[in-house]
């Protein structure tokens, strides 16, 4: 079943590399679950600030009630004396003041929860305070606190009246200011902290330090994310690379079996698939040795016996199926040692190599003509030579004349050889490549050719991480386009 177009999408979005995509994905993870659980937290923070807030401000009401109703029955002339003495005394909640006008204040403003405690408190002293003029209520910052009606701030007030009922050290707190008018022209002016001083913060979640501790936590996760990823995903990059270089002919070394119980598994099962094709190899080619070594004989023998015939036609058709024969034996044998050359890779320069086998005497009309640029791959020189002088050769055999090019196109080299022949029809170009597969402008040609040249080419092509192409060109004849990964060295010889 097709994958969907937008699980494809989100799949493009992640990285290339398995860890990469462990790490995002981890990240992802941890950076909902904290949001999702620092959202319930901070919910039921909330809550739980807001309801201690509320039952404080009730209870810090009657307490301020109680003191307005206290001040409103004492005598006139007692009040400056018990105001002394509680300034003189401290201990008291509130620093109580009395003024003949309200005095201006810069509420904090734009908080809910300070907006719910100052009308759960103005409701409290109405409810408690009855026909008396309900008072004002407002939290203000301690800095700009103005405590009376001629201008005076705490900040002018001596340290041994507020110490005791204003929080100013070492972080100033919120203060709540009460005022009423308890007579005409008398206003009480009362001024205390909650009685818990950063009730605010307790309902803020996201402050400095528990964002920080949380950026934290993420991190502490993708690192230990990326060890863990790092140490599983080595066996695999080893695996890769022992499949890499076992596909490319180098020595097989067998993978270490370390790791998890799955990666051990996994590497000893590939071990032993390696030790398996090996194995085919070899007996691939003792095969091959023995079958080409066993046939010799009697080709010579039938060969032999034919010139006992006395009929010339058909002894000239025995020799003839003959050499066919011996003809397909060698070229088998030649197929299977051309694709299986052993050799080291080695930067080649194509320009040089291409050079030299336009030079050599292909055909006595052949025509080469050459538009090689320097550019270098990563290959086996003999293996490189062999495919690209069957390329070669073919083109000279069926065209005569040949334009022989060489480019670089972005990272890769590009090489074009153009015949001037027949071309090949288009229906018959996917069977090109076939082993014995030769076309009728080509029997005629060539009678001796086996049809392995194209198939060699392409093995030796794909076993560089190149590919080869064929089309015909417009203005008539075959182009065999070779594409292989480039580098940057050009200077290698």
């Amino acid at each position: 079943m097709a994958m969907p177009e937008g699980s494809r999408r989100g799949l493009r979005l992640l990285p290339d590399s398995l860890l990469g995509r462990i790490v995002v994905v981890m990240a992802l993870g941890v950076i909902c679950a904290q949001m999702l659980g620092t959202l319930l937290w901070a919910r039921q923070l909330r809550e739980s600030a807001r309801a201690e807030a509320l039952i404080a401000g009730q209870h810090i009401a009657l307490n301020a009630a109680g003191s307005i109703r206290f001040f409103r029955d004492l005598p006139p002339q007692y009040r400056p004396l018990l105001i002394e003495q509680l300034r003189t005394m401290g201990g008291t909640r509130f620093f109580v003041n009395v003024n003949k006008s309200e005095v201006p204040l810069r509420p904090v403003e734009g908080n809910t929860l300070v907006d719910a405690v100052v009308n759960v408190i103005q409701s409290e002293l109405h409810k408690n305070l009855g026909n008396i003029q309900t008072p004002s209520v407002a939290f203000a910052w301690p800095e700009t606190l103005q405590v009376s009606d001629d201008g005076r701030t705490v900040q002018d007030l001596p340290e041994s009246w507020v110490e005791a009922t204003l929080l100013l050290h070492p972080r100033p707190a919120p203060v709540l200011v009460v005022q009423s008018e308890f007579e005409p022209g008398r206003w009480l002016f009362l001024a205390a902290p909650m009685p818990d001083p950063y009730f605010l913060d307790n309902a803020n979640p996201l402050t400095i330090d528990r964002v920080l501790m949380q950026l934290v936590t993420l991190a502490t996760v993708l690192l230990l994310s990326v060890l863990l990823v790092r140490g599983l995903i080595l066996p695999i990059n080893r695996i890769a690379s022992a499949a890499n270089a076992f596909g490319n002919d180098i020595a097989p070394e067998p993978v270490p079996e370390t790791g998890t119980a799955e990666l051990r598994r996994t590497a000893r099962a590939f071990n032993d698939m390696q030790a398996r094709i090996q194995g085919y190899l070899v007996d691939r080619e003792r095969l091959f040795l023995g079958i080409s070594h066993g046939l010799k004989t009697p080709i010579m023998r039938l060969k032999l016996r034919t010139e006992l015939l006395d009929d010339e036609t058909l002894r000239t058709e025995f020799h003839e199926d003959l050499d066919d024969l011996d003809v397909m034996v060698k070229s088998a044998l030649q197929s299977l040692k051309d694709t299986d050359i052993h050799e080291n890779v080695t930067p080649v320069r194509l320009d040089t190599l291409l050079e030299r086998l336009a030079r050599r005497p292909i055909h006595p009309d052949a025509r080469v003509e050459c538009d090689l640029l320097p550019v270098a791959v990563l290959g086996k020189p003999l293996a490189l030579e062999r495919a690209l002088s069957n390329l070669l050769d073919n083109a000279v055999l069926y065209g005569k004349r040949v334009q022989l090019r060489l480019s670089r196109m972005g990272s890769s080299a590009l090489i074009e050889v153009r015949d001037f022949g027949p071309g090949i029809p288009v229906a018959s170009m996917s069977s090109a490549f076939e082993p014995n597969v030769r076309l009728s402008h080509g029997q005629q040609q060539n009678r001796a050719g086996t049809g392995l040249g194209l198939g060699i080419a392409r093995n030796i092509v794909q076993a560089h991480h190149g590919e080869i192409r064929l089309h015909n060109h417009v203005e008539g004849g075959l182009v065999v386009t070779v594409i292989l990964p480039a580098i940057d060295d050009v200077a290698t010889s």
